[in-house]
């Protein structure tokens, strides 16, 4: 029964991160908002992984997880884009807190879903938090025109739809069954990092670094939608 409180404590901590990211966007404090975010996903990352090195799973822990990733991985990137863009378009920025409806979505699907074990169905809330936590960091000056506002807007809505959708994508659990896969996908987002490092160090701005997050998320997407539509050969 003691085993049981770790993995729930270490869940709790990823909440809290969610909770302070939440609290950060709403002070514009954007780039501290994701640090917390990539907090919340390094907690999220060693509650499951510690439930089952000490044998410890419980249904209660599931569904902390789930309440705990919706406000890391879904209220707190939502309310990030609420607030990056409200500056330019008002409270039409509302409809950026559409990610956090399905959010909630995806994740009861996936705690119900029996195909969901060793890879994903619809793209997964952390990868989308990530997304939009580098997008956030970016100076608001990039945003200073209307149509870049609601461009980010459509972006968003099109993330709700990835959220749900019936499109598989790798995880790394399934790395014997995809190595090539995976082994591309690392090798373009050690790409993204340098290139973004670089940027960052050049331009003295950190929070670019920070964007190459978004960059790996992009290519990770791109990379699982091109193997889904493009016929494999029999």
């Amino acid at each position: 029964m003691r085993k049981r409180i770790i993995p729930d404590a270490i869940t709790c901590c990823n909440l809290l991160c969610g909770s302070i990211a939440v609290f950060l966007a709403t002070q514009g404090a954007f780039t501290w908002a994701f640090v917390f975010i990539l907090g919340g996903a390094f907690f999220d990352f060693f509650d499951g992984l510690s439930a089952r090195l000490l044998k410890a799973p419980s249904p209660i822990g599931v569904q902390l997880d789930s309440l705990a990733d919706d406000i890391t991985f879904g209220l707190a990137p939502s309310m990030m884009l609420f607030c990056y863009l409200r500056p330019v378009l008002g409270w039409w920025a509302g409809l950026a807190l559409l990610m956090a409806a399905f959010s909630a979505l995806r994740l009861a699907k996936f705690n119900v879903d029996e195909r969901q074990h060793e890879s994903f169905i619809g793209l997964a809330t952390p990868a989308n938090a990530i997304f939009w936590g580098g997008i956030c960091s970016l100076p608001i000056s990039i945003i200073a025109y209307d149509w870049m506002g609601w461009c980010l807007v459509g972006l968003s809505i099109i993330s709700c739809y990835l959220l749900n959708a019936e499109i598989p994508f790798f995880s790394f659990k399934s790395w014997a069954k995809n190595k090539t896969t995976v082994t591309c996908f690392l090798i373009g987002c050690l790409i993204l990092i340098v290139f973004c490092a670089v940027r960052a160090i050049a331009t003295h701005h950190f929070e670019f670094a920070l964007f190459s997050g978004t960059g790996c998320v992009l290519w990770y997407v791109t990379l699982n939608i091109l193997l889904y539509f493009v016929p494999k050969k029999k």
